[in-house]
């Protein structure tokens, strides 16, 4: 697609220049057209000297009542509207004198008197003020309504950035503290070199949370990447317990996402599936587009949700219709963030799998980043994972 070389500004980006345009193209219509009507009329070509002192006369007038309009904007109706019609009176009046005051000096013998032509211009000047003081009202009260409109929309994307901001650094401080917890755990143990490796791998984690801003989207290879890097910070106290699995289509890979969307998945399987048993369990990411869909679905197969005693999961209700009642941050935070991001143009489910296990499905609108720049923008890992 063609792209211009300039950017287009909106006509009253800048309110000074638009008034000096409309002004100049205003005045400049009318007296073009008492011209062609003066002519039509079978005037003389020096009549048009009066059509263009009544034209800068009106152009005079009307910059010495736009500073009387303007400070009359904001004040209470009654004051607005009882002044404007008081100064608005007084300008045709004088409008209308000026004219027949030229007209007089024009043709000095004319039989009309001076009355008969302040009466005769008057209901033209007073049809040209008026409609000029009407649209400098319609106008400026529509660009007061457009300014506070964008006031409105910029005061509510700031307060979805910040949920969200709120959102994603809930989870920084929720994974630190069990990280932190482990690797305390590995010094008590004196496991140096596990716990040297540990955080040497929570830094990598931490310093691309912090590049990245808590409202960005990034690619799912970057989100990927990032999620191995946990998984090697988890893995280290699992070991052989902790099994993964990435089925990630290709075509998906440049897909947008909010950052660090499915860390919270995974440590939520980690916590109910791998962790209470003995023999572990395998969490498996799958990504792939439906149509215009970019469908996740990160599962497990740990003991899932069989009945009531299980242990909680996320406020909501599964697809079988069991509720779940929320343990704080982990799956509802997602939720939220969906929510904020997506609005009712997403999908989060969760269900228990046929062959046993639990499961989450997260169904969002595609986008993509040029997939060329997703593997150059990718966090290096620091050790292969399973």
């Amino acid at each position: 697609m063609a792209v211009l070389p300039f950017r287009p500004t909106p006509f009253f980006g800048n309110k000074n220049r638009a008034f000096w345009r409309l002004q100049i193209l205003g005045w400049g219509g009318a007296m073009l057209l008492r011209a062609l009507s003066s002519l039509a009329n079978a005037q003389p070509w020096s009549f048009l000297i009066i059509v263009l002192i009544a034209s800068i006369t009106g152009f005079s007038l009307s910059l010495i009542l736009s500073v009387v309009y303007r400070a009359l904007m904001n004040r209470r109706a009654i004051v607005t509207w009882g002044v404007t019609a008081l100064v608005l009176a007084f300008a045709v009046g004088l409008y209308a004198f000026i004219d027949s005051w030229v007209i007089s000096l024009y043709r000095p013998n004319n039989d009309a008197g001076f009355a008969q032509l302040f009466l005769g211009v008057f209901y033209l000047d007073l049809t040209l003020l008026g409609a000029w003081s009407a649209l400098y009202y319609a106008i400026n009260f529509f660009l007061q309504v457009e300014e506070q409109n964008d006031q409105l929309i910029q005061l509510e994307n700031q307060a979805t950035s910040a949920q969200l901001a709120m959102l994603r650094y809930q989870l920084n401080p929720h994974f630190l503290f069990n990280t932190l917890n482990s690797i305390s755990t590995l010094v008590l143990l004196k496991q140096t070199e596990p716990a040297n490796a540990m955080l040497s791998r929570l830094s990598s984690f931490l310093r691309y949370t912090l590049i990245n801003e808590p409202t960005a989207r990034v690619t799912l290879a970057q989100e990927i990447e990032t999620l191995k890097l946990y998984l090697d910070i988890e893995r280290m106290r699992f070991e052989e317990r902790l099994r993964t699995e990435f089925r990630i289509d290709e075509s998906a890979r440049a897909a947008l996402l909010p950052s660090l969307l499915l860390q919270p998945l995974v440590e939520n399987a980690i916590k109910y599936a791998v962790s209470p048993l003995e023999e572990g369990a395998q969490i498996t990411i799958a990504a792939q587009l439906v149509g215009p869909t970019l469908r996740i679905t990160v599962s497990d197969t740990g003991p899932g949700l069989q009945n009531e005693d299980d242990p909680p999961r996320l406020s909501g209700m599964t697809s079988d219709g069991g509720e779940i009642v929320s343990t704080g941050v982990g799956l509802a935070n997602i939720r939220d963030r969906l929510g904020q991001a997506y609005g009712a143009n997403q999908r989060f489910d969760i269900q228990n799998r046929p062959d046993g296990g639990f499961a989450v499905v997260i169904e969002l609108p595609f986008e993509a980043r040029d997939p060329i720049s997703v593997e150059a923008n990718a966090p290096q890992r620091l050790a292969s994972t399973g």
